[in-house]
């Protein structure tokens, strides 16, 4: 999905892309669609295909009216990110929120998202992502990103502006949201007005410009096989191929491969949209914006777009193939861990570094002292806590539980920053070798004066690249 909010010019002029039986005794017809309906609408992740593992999956089985798994998925609300582009970058109007109303499970195996609009003519909506942002190939292997989905059931002039989409985003864009395109986007189903035609699209490198020609990325289109993408379910997949070289990205529809983009195409930016920790995934129906108004060639929507149509989402699945463990690729980052409204965090408790709102280069992983720590810390990477309360008394100090395993004469330095990634330095201290990546100690350093509610940084800085440190808890003393 378009992350900017310019039109993408290059697809405005694009072209656009069961019945049952008769049966004899109504009941018997009944049964019929029942069992039809309940086969189309229904179906189990499916096991992997020979030489494949189930990477990590969601069958969205929960009751009617419920909201999908806190352990899965990430509810994105409101018109951006925290300090993100306005109208999520892409000039869509509506409002994501985290009601029922809007995302929910139908009780029959799928979850739903559903536009709606109030009787002001405002629009809600959901957009949802996974709390996993470590998906990508293993060493030499391939990686499968899979859906099956039913797009909203609307065409014509009902269906202006509906934009549903399955994609992911590179992971150092969680927390940053301005360095998009270069972190990379794989646009695994995208789908504006109700066309009966799937896109594909890789967004990469520079904007405007750049390999991926952005703002519009390097896409290609087909309808679905079959019956329409707004009618049935249709399955989704992306794979992205590390096993050959040049490495290979590929788009599919119901098992028919309809695009493919080379890692000679992209050239140098490759690396920076690969090298990082991985993807998340998301899943959202946007109304209006660049791309469903570039197609269009106006502004929607318009009025004669009918509110209430979802999206409904069988599963979610990433498989993978072939290859080797990457060690250096971090597992599971949780969701940011936001304060309650209106509420704080106290600078003098014990702060988990994993309860971070926004970091970059920052993983998590099981730690030997209990729960998580963030690791493979290097250079530049940080992580950021909102609305931590230092009080009316500035602290005297802070103390931070960390651990190393760096190499013979690989060092950096834990800083305390205020309000900024790149503000000064309120405090520091030098961090060696601890005798391992879980050998852990308390180590304290001096801080400047701070008060009231301040958002704060833990920055990491080093003279070289490799990584450097681990980070359990930290917490400020009076």
């Amino acid at each position: 999905m378009n992350t900017t909010g310019i039109a993408r010019p290059d697809l405005a002029g694009r072209t656009t892309r069961r019945r049952l039986a008769l049966l004899v005794a109504v009941t018997t017809l009944f049964a019929t669609v029942f069992a039809t309906l309940t086969v189309t609408a229904r179906a189990a992740i499916p096991p992997p295909a020979s030489g494949w593992s189930l990477v990590w999956g969601d069958d969205f089985t929960g009751a009617a009216n419920t909201l999908p798994s806190s352990a899965n998925w990430i509810i994105d609300t409101g018109t951006s990110y925290p300090g993100g582009p306005p109208n999520w970058g892409t000039g869509e109007i509506q409002t994501y929120t985290n009601s029922t109303a809007n995302v929910s499970h139908d009780g029959g195996g799928n979850l739903r998202i559903t536009p709606i609009r109030n009787a002001s003519g405002q629009w809600t909506s959901s957009r949802i992502e996974t709390v996993r942002t470590n998906f990508k190939p293993p060493s030499g292997g391939v990686l499968a990103i899979e859906g099956r989905i039913q797009m909203p059931n609307v065409t014509g002039a009902a269906a202006a502006g509906y934009w549903p989409a399955f994609w992911a985003l590179g992971a150092p864009y969680r927390g940053n949201y301005q360095n998009w395109p270069g972190i990379g986007e794989f646009d695994v189903m995208e789908n504006v007005n109700g066309i009966n035609s799937v896109w594909g699209v890789l967004h990469c490198g520079v904007a405007p410009g750049g390999p991926c020609n952005e703002f519009n990325g390097l896409g290609a289109q087909r309808a679905c096989p079959g019956s329409t993408c707004q009618s049935a379910f249709h399955t989704y997949r992306f794979e992205w191929d590390a096993s050959i070289s040049p490495q290979q990205l590929r788009w599919y529809v119901d098992g028919q491969h309809y695009h493919t983009v080379t890692q000679t195409q992209v050239g140098s930016y490759w690396s920076q949209m690969t090298s990082h920790a991985g993807y998340f995934l998301l899943l959202n129906v946007a109304m209006g914006g660049s791309f469903p108004n570039g197609v269009a060639g106006g502004t929607t929507p318009t009025a004669s777009t009918v509110s209430g149509r979802p999206m409904l989402v069988d599963y979610v699945a990433v498989y993978s193939r072939g290859g080797g463990t990457n060690p250096t690729n971090p597992p599971t980052t949780p969701p940011p861990t936001t304060p309650p409204p209106g509420g704080t965090v106290s600078a003098y408790s014990t702060i988990q570094g994993e309860a971070f709102n926004g970091q970059q280069g920052v993983g998590v992983e099981a730690c030997s002292e209990g729960g998580q720590n963030i690791g493979w810390l290097a250079n530049g990477d940080w992580a950021r806590y909102d609305r931590v309360d230092f009080g009316s008394t500035p602290p005297r100090d802070f103390v931070a539980r960390v651990a190393s395993g760096a190499g013979g004469g690989v060092s950096g330095l834990v800083q305390v920053r205020v309000d900024s990634p790149t503000g000064p330095v309120l405090g520091s201290f030098a961090l060696g070798n601890t005798g391992g990546w879980q050998s852990w100690q308390s180590i304290p350093g001096n801080v400047s004066a701070v008060t009231g509610v301040r958002t704060v940084y833990l920055t990491f800085s080093s003279g070289q690249p490799a990584d450097f440190a681990n980070l359990n808890w930290f917490t400020f003393r009076r």
